[in-house]
């Protein structure tokens, strides 16, 4: 958490506030198109990693050749998407350079922790997560010393550190195993892969939209606000996605271990009660001291405590995704997200052409993540209702 923080006390304040917004949201459609990036097949390696360990170089050799045959219609998205919201406002160079790091070379690093989480080597995985922050953190500080930095300038650095990143990541700490193609694995596999894929895609859209749907209807410095403030209410997530993923893998091979009510409730109660004392906390400290990040995030700062529900609300969104992929229900994860992506989407839209003031709307996003935490809430736990599926 130390090093996300000084990344992104670094770029947040090294970049003006509008181009801020506009890195935050083409990283934002990078990670949406890095889910489309090898057609799910992750899912399957991670699965592989976790219940058949010696079936790790065949299933890689599967996933290699999914993100081979998914970069061309990755690369027609991005740049469909560039020519819609971004044409006017950065290069395509600049947006193309950003989105191909989130797309290759932070996939790549969530392959190789996903990997190591799944043969349960979860200190080589912490240590990957740190290695990772870290290089991004020493490019914020290459920026940040630069003659004359600006988005263009970072988003070279970005791609050239990042990719440096993921080549080391792969070199020391991906299993020593034989690669294979047996083709077999895609019949076998494509539709837990793609499943969990449009999931994914779906999950990061409605989690990244409300960003792009800023940023086109409030402007760039509107939506480098908004990133800063949804980027402190992200660090509230990173112990729940921990706990999640952990409890994930309890599942796929204990699918029962949550039948009881208690246990799902005090769960529940559990994150949402840390996830709001982590914002609060963040806010007391930010009453005292505003510009201890940096200028940049002074400005808004104030606005954090309007958000005071949101981090709970969204990181509940997230651990029920995960009861429903660890029990093997993909298909009714793809539909969920899909019904919360066009719910937020629509909210969001509404909110924001209302002409209200920024300290108005941001109180008002608390409402828009309680009604798709509800709708969350009730098909998670009715699909749970369910026998598990086996995958």
């Amino acid at each position: 958490m130390f090093i996300q923080l000084l990344y992104f006390y670094l770029v947040a304040n090294t970049l003006t506030i509008a181009e801020f917004g506009l890195f935050a949201t083409a990283s934002s459609v990078g990670i949406v198109l890095s889910r489309l990036s090898g057609f799910g097949f992750l899912s399957p390696l991670y699965r592989i990693a976790t219940v058949k360990p010696h079936l790790i170089g065949a299933y890689t050799g599967g996933y290699i050749a999914a993100v081979a045959a998914s970069l061309p219609l990755v690369a027609l998205i991005g740049w469909a998407v560039h020519a819609a919201l971004f044409a006017d406002a950065m290069t395509l160079v600049a947006f193309a350079l950003i989105v191909a790091t989130e797309v290759l070379f932070w996939r790549t690093l969530e392959v190789v922790i996903n990997v190591n989480k799944g043969l349960e080597r979860f200190g080589r995985a912490s240590l990957i997560i740190v290695f990772g922050f870290s290089v991004k953190a020493l490019a914020a500080l290459a920026l940040a010393l630069s003659p004359a930095p600006d988005l263009a300038g970072w988003a070279q650095i970005y791609f050239v550190s990042q990719g440096a990143m993921a080549l080391v990541a792969v070199a020391l700490f991906y299993p020593r195993l034989r690669l294979r193609l047996p083709l077999r694995l895609f019949g076998r596999r494509i539709r837990d892969a793609l499943s969990v894929s449009g999931a994914e895609i779906l999950f990061y859209l409605q989690n990244e939209l409300d960003k792009l749907i800023v940023l086109s209807l409030a402007g760039p410095t509107a939506a480098g606000l908004y990133a800063i403030v949804m980027r402190l209410v992200d660090l509230t997530a990173m112990p729940v996605r921990t706990f999640s993923m952990m409890l994930a893998q309890r599942l796929m091979r204990r699918p029962q271990m949550l039948d009881s009510v208690r246990m799902r409730a005090g769960f529940e109660a559990g994150i949402f009660v840390l996830s709001t004392l982590g914002l609060a906390a963040m806010a007391v400290v930010f009453s005292f001291k505003p510009d201890i990040l940096g200028d940049n995030v002074a400005q808004a700062a104030p606005l954090l405590i309007a958000v005071l529900f949101v981090p709970a609300l969204r990181n509940l969104i997230e651990y029920q995704s995960e009861l429903l992929y660890g029990r093997g229900q993909t298909v009714t994860r793809l539909v969920l997200y899909a019904v919360i992506g066009s719910l937020k989407a629509g909210l969001m839209a509404v909110l924001l052409t209302r002409g209200l003031e920024p300290s108005v709307w941001f109180v008002w996003v608390n409402a828009v993540f309680a009604l798709l935490y509800a709708v969350s809430f009730a098909v998670t736990y009715r699909a749970m209702a369910r026998p598990a599926l086996r995958v």
